[in-house]
């Protein structure tokens, strides 16, 4: 089972012990419940995981662009972006999945940690994306 997946059924049984209640209606700024603050930590990493995808698509776009005398160079290039991106969100994943849990020590906590270190991770690899393609 994928990390995402993994994640989604933990919110899931969370959330369904509150039934009727949106992730949009919770006041993230004062959220204290496990099951409010772990539905805010999914929404944050959701934000994290689509400014990525959102870089990262133009930063391809870019290099698969019609570029005369550089399109061979341009694929490679692409092909290589693509192989690191897929081997960084497998470590990301396997970072915050395997040993958050460790480092969280179990218990209710643990989901929020690992939303939190896929959020972190996920962050500054936008932010290091960004600014190696002078991507906005």
């Amino acid at each position: 089972m994928r990390l995402h997946q993994v994640i989604y059924c933990a919110a899931a049984l969370l959330l369904a012990g509150n039934p009727g209640r949106a992730a949009d209606e919770i006041d993230c700024a004062n959220a204290v419940t496990t099951v409010d603050l772990n539905a805010c930590a999914e929404k944050e990493f959701d934000s994290a995981d689509k400014d990525l995808n959102a870089a990262y698509k133009e930063i391809m776009a870019d290099l698969t662009a019609p570029d005369p005398g550089n399109e061979e160079n341009n694929k490679r290039w692409a092909e290589a972006l693509k192989v690191s991106q897929r081997a960084w969100v497998a470590f990301r994943d396997a970072d915050c999945q395997k040993l958050t849990v460790f480092e969280a020590g179990g218990g209710t906590a643990t989901t929020g940690e690992i939303l939190g270190c896929l959020t972190e991770m996920t962050q500054a690899r936008t932010k290091s994306l960004r600014a190696r393609y002078e991507v906005k």
